[in-house]
């Protein structure tokens, strides 16, 4: 700040550079390679890989070995935490109630292009718990938090579908069907497909204009959350989904 009171009127130019990157990933909403992010922003090729080394070691971008691009990082989700105050602070009283009641892990997560990321949660006051982890993605095709993302628009993963379990959804056509069920029925599951002992349920938070906003979910340990009890759960979060909806 300047002495004025006022912010200073000269910039850092390699930060205005970096953040001239960040806007054209958030932009793009997919994967950008540096000649592409060079050809929209008109810095030097040799400037941005040194920009996207420092922000991918600050985990604010990803590099995608397979492609070698780069996409928005998980790390922009806890900054973005500052400003999505009005979201998190609305969910945090139905996240705890969630956990007391059910006595499972509640989560809430924001859609991204390819994976929804987890901006808060309430754990399980059992000794026994899923452990949930702020601005950890969650698997697209794996994860009832990804499939409600899936199923709102989100991006299909590219290429084969990774098995994780013996019952992850490996085949696209089956993934499209149950992708069609849940918007359908308005929730998600996933019995054992991320890990063998896992099990979740999930439901959309929408925007008043219908858009995807937030996905509200449910975890616990596949020995206690087992299909019944998920089935109990789904009425619970989708209570809270539509409040939080039209809280919105």
């Amino acid at each position: 700040m300047a002495r004025t009171g006022r912010p200073a009127t000269r910039h850092v130019a390699a930060v205005q550079r970096a953040i001239a990157i960040l806007d054209e990933l958030a932009a793009a909403r997919t994967e950008l390679g540096t000649n592409e992010i060079a050809r929209r922003t008109g810095i030097n090729v040799s400037t941005i890989s040194r920009i996207l080394a420092t922000l991918a070691a600050g985990g604010l971008v990803d590099h995608v070995p397979s492609t070698g691009r780069y996409r928005i990082g998980a790390g922009i989700v806890r900054l973005a935490g500052a400003v999505e105050l009005d979201i998190r602070s609305l969910a945090r009283p139905h996240l705890e109630e969630l956990a007391r009641h059910l006595g499972e892990t509640a989560t809430l997560s924001v859609p991204g292009e390819h994976e929804a990321f987890t901006l808060d949660f309430a754990q399980s006051p059992l000794s026994v718990r899923s452990v949930a982890e702020v601005g950890r993605a969650s698997v697209a095709h794996a994860t009832a938090v990804g499939k409600v993302l899936l199923a709102h628009g989100g991006t299909p993963p590219r290429g084969p579908l990774k098995a994780y379990t013996e019952r992850t959804i490996v085949d696209p056509a089956v993934l499209e069907a149950e992708l069609a069920t849940i918007r359908n029925r308005g929730w998600a599951q996933a019995v054992g497909e991320r890990e063998k002992d896992l099990n979740a349920v999930a439901v959309p938070v929408l925007a008043r204009n219908g858009k995807l906003a937030a996905i509200l979910g449910v975890q616990g340990p596949a020995v206690r959350f087992s299909p019944r009890v998920m089935r109990t759960a789904i009425e619970s979060l989708g209570e809270k989904a539509a409040q939080i909806s039209a809280a919105l």
